[in-house]
């Protein structure tokens, strides 16, 4: 009798907790971040916090920068708390997916592999991928990178670009470094004698830091700058789109970008 009544327990208590943890996992997978973010009243914004002029630390070691000021506009318009939580480019989409933070916000490339593997804005900012040499460089065209050491940052579309290229089977060597800075201090030291980098943070760079630093006429390629969220989180990137329009309309967008860049140079319609 004792050993019948247990049966009947775990056949009436066993597919309940089943049901309870598809439940808890179904809501995970398909969770409606929108919601979560309203009701806990922040929204984590993963970033690699040495990319100026995008996000990047200043003196002060605080992280400012042109998505970080777009984010907290956003952000305040939605009636939440910004939260800045620097990351590991080269796990950034593991951060997204573990649920760290609630999207990539930090002069993101799209590609086909992120359209994949992720929700993507609208595109905000046009952006070219370009070689970095010293003034002194005999380097004046890309053919002449050939037989040079190269720099690129590990995990980026600039490291993608760059591996499908021919001048990565022409080049000496080429390094992955963990952020684009430590590259151009290579460079300084001449362990490498060409950045491969986006030419927004380039141009920030040379221009905030006073260096002898050119940039190649010849680009690699055009690139678009979007923001990334889980491929689940549709709703979210809806209404961050749907702000990211009326903040274009009503002209912050075009100010915030003009201070940070002399002009308005985002491509929001």
């Amino acid at each position: 009798m004792k050993n019948k009544l247990i049966l009947i327990l775990a056949i009436i208590i066993i597919p309940s907790v089943a049901v309870i943890f598809a439940t808890k996992t179904k809501t995970k997978e398909t969770g409606d971040s929108l919601s979560r973010i309203l009701n806990k009243n922040t929204f984590i914004l993963g970033l690699d916090d040495s990319f100026p002029p995008m996000g990047y630390r200043n003196e002060d070691n605080e992280i400012v920068g042109f998505d970080i000021d777009v984010a907290k506009e956003v952000c305040n318009r939605l009636g939440v708390q910004l939260v800045i939580q620097p990351i590991s480019w080269n796990a950034k989409e593991q951060e997204l997916n573990s649920y760290n933070i609630d999207c990539i916000w930090n002069g993101m490339s799209i590609n086909e592999k992120r359209k994949e593997a992720m929700s993507l804005s609208n595109s905000y900012m046009t952006n070219r991928m370009i070689f970095v040499v010293k003034n002194e460089s005999n380097i004046q065209k890309l053919e002449d990178l050939t037989g040079k050491n190269i720099g690129v940052q590990s995990g980026s579309s600039a490291e993608e670009a760059l591996e499908t290229s021919k001048i990565y089977s022409q080049a000496k060597q080429v390094i992955s470094y963990v952020d684009n800075i430590t590259a151009f201090m290579d460079m300084e030291t001449n362990q490498i004698e060409a950045v491969f980098v986006d030419e927004v943070l380039a141009n920030y760079y040379i221009a905030s830091n006073n260096k002898n630093y050119r940039i190649l006429n010849e680009a690699l390629e055009e690139e678009q700058y979007a923001i990334g969220f889980r491929k689940q989180d549709t709703e979210l990137c809806s209404k961050v789109n749907e702000i990211l329009q009326e903040m274009k309309i009503d002209g912050t967008l075009a100010k915030i970008s003009t201070t940070w860049f002399g002009k308005d140079v985002t491509t929001i319609k």
